[in-house]
């Protein structure tokens, strides 16, 4: 993309109502809008941040077995009725009604929607065991819609839904959620911190939430210096139904929980100090980005979703729901990944691989060198943000990392007379000069 013919409105100034890194890097790097309280215009920008988030998630979910759906934002009010949740949940849901008086609200969560679909379609234990899922807007009336995305009230959220026959196997679905999790956030560039917590408005006896590390993050965390550096996706995860892959998922499910401690009201801190030698200690804070729960028949039970056992006997089906913030991810990543200049994307989720700066435009040495560049790029695989504007290099060079772009190749007259450019690392500012016919290769390294 040239970035003369692209929308990208930054800012050179903090806005004044944004409280914290992540609100105020989003307003300025053209991210978001906001359009009212809680709720934003995702820019371009933003957009493709969001939407790489969002693919990640997907294949994660479809790896680990889950099956996608698309469920609406509008339901009706008779299922939370059945549900027995329509009164309980509270005034953060937005409760609406139509022209024909029809008593419908906006989506805060789907436990009663996909609830509904499974005990239409579902009869036998033989459909069993099942996970659906969808990635959809969801709405919550926060009292005070604060931090921008991060406590939003309009949201992109993952949710996924198990169904199981009984209460063993549903545990193991959890379990699958629980490491594909895992692994989900180790794609995402992030170390995925899962802690126990309370089950909240969504009901249940067990429940896990997952944070990432951040110095701005709502909980104390501590945890095992071992699992700093572990790679989820590298490790042997099977998410067959076979006793050996139970009893593996098990085993490293227990292993993980054993490593890892919080302050909150579910706090455990002082087992894990016991269990974990002093040296391995590590303390840091985290920012809360999915959460899990494993909740028997809460809603089958009162909804009527039963199928029929082995032995011919009706059995109400056993559910957990999964959920994963993918627009508060957004926030999140940039509260765990800035400077002072701006923000510092993980490469998997970069809106752009690599910025061409061109420090003078319309020189005509100059423009070809990084026309070269962008074409090379672009048939290499890569997505390169070519800085084409008639405008300062400092500018230049303050845009690209302000928008975090991972890796940036300045291309200038004085260089280009010996053939070479500068590359520069957006995370560590390493800045290498290559010869221009090298430094596309150099990249895709």
């Amino acid at each position: 993309m040239r970035l003369s013919r692209y929308f990208l409105p930054v800012a050179k100034e903090t806005p004044a109502d944004a409280q914290i890194v992540s609100h105020q890097l989003m307003l300025r790097a053209g991210l978001i809008k906001q359009q009212a309280a809680g709720v934003y215009i995702w820019l371009p920008f933003g957009l493709k941040v969001l939407r790489k988030i969002e693919q990640i998630v997907r294949e994660e979910q479809n790896h680990a077995g889950a099956i996608e759906l698309l469920m609406p934002t509008i339901q009706g009010a008779d299922l939370w009725r059945e549900s027995g949740r329509y009164d309980d949940y509270g005034q953060e849901m937005l409760r609406i009604k139509d022209r024909h008086d029809r008593e419908l609200l906006f989506g805060p969560t789907a436990e009663e929607v996909v609830t509904d679909v499974v005990r239409t379609y579902v009869k036998s234990y033989k459909d069993l065991p099942l996970n659906l899922y969808n990635i959809q807007w969801k709405f919550r009336d926060e009292i005070r819609p604060r931090f921008g995305v991060m406590r939003g009230r309009e949201f992109l959220m993952k949710d996924a839904y198990s169904f199981d026959l009984d209460e063993a196997a549903a545990r193991d679905a959890y379990r699958k959620m629980f490491l594909a999790y895992l692994r989900t956030f180790t794609r995402l560039g992030l170390r995925g911190v899962p802690m126990r917590a309370a089950t909240g408005p969504i009901g249940g006896d067990l429940s896990h939430e997952f944070i990432i590390l951040a110095k701005n993050g709502e909980s104390a965390v501590f945890y095992d210096s071992q699992y700093e550096e572990h790679d989820w996706t590298n490790t042997e995860i099977s998410f067959e139904n076979d006793e050996a892959s139970i009893a593996a998922r098990k085993s490293l499910v227990d292993e993980v929980l054993h490593a890892y401690a919080a302050t909150d009201e579910m706090h455990d801190e002082a087992q894990f100090f016991a269990s974990t030698p002093p040296e391995r200690r590590r303390e840091g804070r985290g920012i809360e980005v999915g959460h899990i729960f494993f909740f028997g028949d809460k809603y089958s039970k009162p909804m009527n979703a039963k199928v029929m056992g082995a032995d011919g006997k009706p059995v109400n089906l056993q559910m957990g729901s999964y959920g994963i913030g993918v627009s508060r991810l957004v926030g999140a990543i940039i509260e765990a990944s800035h400077d002072e200049n701006g923000i510092i994307w993980p490469k998997e989720i970069a809106p752009f691989d690599v910025g061409i700066i061109n420090l003078k435009s319309g020189d005509p040495a100059t423009d070809a060198a990084c026309n070269q560049l962008y074409d090379a790029l672009i048939k290499a695989g890569k997505e390169p943000l070519y800085d084409d504007r008639d405008d300062r290099a400092g500018a230049k060079f303050a845009t690209m990392d302000l928008i975090g772009v991972p890796m940036q190749i300045v291309v200038g007259p004085r260089g280009l007379q010996s053939g070479m450019v500068e590359l520069k690392n957006r995370q560590t500012q390493e800045k290498t000069e290559f010869a221009l016919a090298e430094v596309v290769a150099r990249i895709c390294v």
